[in-house]
């Protein structure tokens, strides 16, 4: 990939540092496990779509915010050697974000978020990069910063939006509309249906993806874990596949998924070439420990979709 010939990407999004346990078996309510781990690695939403877009050779650049502690050089990690740039991240007093992952030997996570720096992602903030938004191509947006910030990078956009709503904030129903596509796994899907005052009527995926479609949406991107994706437009339904893999740790392969797609996006791509590439590369994540850490480059050699 040429990054000349690239459509430039921002990401205004999260930066975490991670702390991660690895457990045999998630606890119960009011249980004590053992654990092991307990390091400290680069995370966040949005830093973690930025970092895998751009270590796929595409042009980024992330619009965020780190605090003033320790852990904000190790939020920093991978986005130094990714190649995105860095010039719109600010370090602002007090906390880096901070993602507390607990992983089970079945890969399977559960995620607690404490925004930190990322609480000052606002309005006013981004404004101050208001020409490097309205002159990008793709702005790509995740739910881990305040809404009013989320909702001025729409509206400063002039080009594709590309929004995964993780987690399911509340943002203005205008702004979320201009996704295409939404990037949501099933559960987001019905938040969002929810969210929009219309609750889902079924859990069945393409059931879902034809009701936000309805919503309004331009396009609609399913991720289904080991089950591939869904691409939804309105009138086309196209089933992605995914490669069959041994999970080793899931943290972060929604977020490879998201950064590959825009990455293909960018590259001037349609909609299902971007979604099979993005299975790829959120299924090679899957195969390794971390976030970021586990991320490809454009020399990795990827998966393969075996029919």
């Amino acid at each position: 990939m040429s990054n000349s010939t690239c459509t430039d990407i921002v990401v205004v999004g999260s930066i975490n540092a991670d702390l991660t346990a690895k457990v045999q078996r998630h606890p119960e309510p009011g249980e004590t496990l053992l654990g092991s781990g307990g390091t400290v690695s680069a995370g966040g939403k949005g830093a973690n779509q930025a970092v895998a877009a751009a270590q796929l050779g595409a042009k980024v650049t992330m619009i965020g915010a780190v605090g003033t502690d320790q852990m904000a050089g190790e939020a920093l990690t991978h986005m130094r050697q990714s190649g995105a740039d860095m010039s719109a991240i600010a370090i602002v007093d007090g906390p880096t974000g901070l993602a507390i992952i607990t992983v089970s030997d079945d890969g399977e996570n559960s995620i607690i978020v404490i925004p930190g720096a990322n609480a000052s992602v606002t309005a006013e903030f981004v404004d101050k990069h208001s020409q490097l938004i309205e002159n990008s191509g793709i702005v790509l947006l995740q739910g881990e910063i305040p809404a009013d910030g989320f909702e001025r990078a729409v509206d400063l956009s002039q080009g594709r939006v590309v929004i995964n709503l993780a987690p399911v904030v509340s943002v203005g129903h205008v702004q979320l509309r201009r996704a295409d596509p939404l990037l949501v796994n099933e559960h987001e899907g019905a938040l969002v249906l929810d969210m929009l005052g219309t609750p889902a009527t079924t859990s069945d995926p393409q059931g879902l993806v034809a009701e936000l479609l309805n919503q309004g949406f331009a396009s609609v991107v399913m991720t289904l874990g080991a089950e591939g994706a869904l691409v939804g437009t309105p009138g086309q339904l196209t089933e992605i596949p995914t490669p069959k893999i041994q999970a080793v740790d899931t943290t972060g392969s929604g977020d490879a998924f998201a950064g590959a797609l825009v990455a293909k996006l960018s590259e001037g791509a349609g909609l299902i070439e971007a979604a099979t590439f993005a299975a790829r590369v959120g299924a090679y994540a899957a195969t390794k420990p971390g976030a970021q850490a586990s991320y490809p480059t454009l020399t990795t050699e990827l998966p393969s979709i075996i029919h």
